[in-house]
């Protein structure tokens, strides 16, 4: 599991006073309200940074930094990643994961085979989705739904699947 999670990327300043339009990639964006410290990923070093404000701009996060208080101090990291640690992260409910945590985990068959590897979630309005590479080399869309995605083992690495008819047809 990764330690570090990325909630949003600097998306552009919002005025001259230090502020930037965050473009959130967390489910709500309203936990910016309770973030109080994360990481600047600058890609060459992660900066611990403290959040001083917070407000919204239509689907932005705009964040104010302690210490950043010109457009000139954070204008600079436009494009980089904000990143929280897993204890500042938001709570998981019951059977919810970070993506991070699902990316690379195995996919068996519930009935004892393998089957691939997750490569990546896709979010859309009715229900993530699991990308699934094939051992077939093929790359396949699970629904991530009880019927489907049957259980989730972070501790084996492992996601148990049910084929539901017709899903492996192209």
């Amino acid at each position: 599991m990764v330690d570090l999670l990325r909630v949003g990327t600097i998306a552009s300043t919002h005025g001259i006073r230090g502020e930037v339009k965050v473009y959130p990639t967390t489910d709500d964006i309203h936990r910016f309200k309770d973030l109080k410290h994360c990481i600047l990923d600058t890609g060459r070093e992660q900066l611990p940074l403290e959040v001083e404000g917070v407000k919204f701009f239509k689907q932005f996060a705009i964040l104010k930094f302690k210490g950043y208080d010109s457009i000139n101090d954070i204008e600079k990291y436009r494009g980089k990643d904000i990143l929280v640690t897993r204890e500042n992260a938001v709570a998981l409910e019951e059977n919810e994961n970070f993506i991070a945590d699902l990316i690379g985990l195995d996919v068996v068959t519930d009935e004892g085979g393998h089957f691939g590897v997750v490569t990546d979630i896709m979010q859309t309005a009715a229900n993530d989705v699991y990308v699934i590479q094939g051992d077939d080399g093929k790359e396949y869309l699970f629904p991530a739904i009880r019927q489907c995605i049957l259980d989730v083992d972070l501790k084996k690495s492992q996601v148990t699947v049910h084929i539901m008819k017709g899903l492996l047809d192209l």
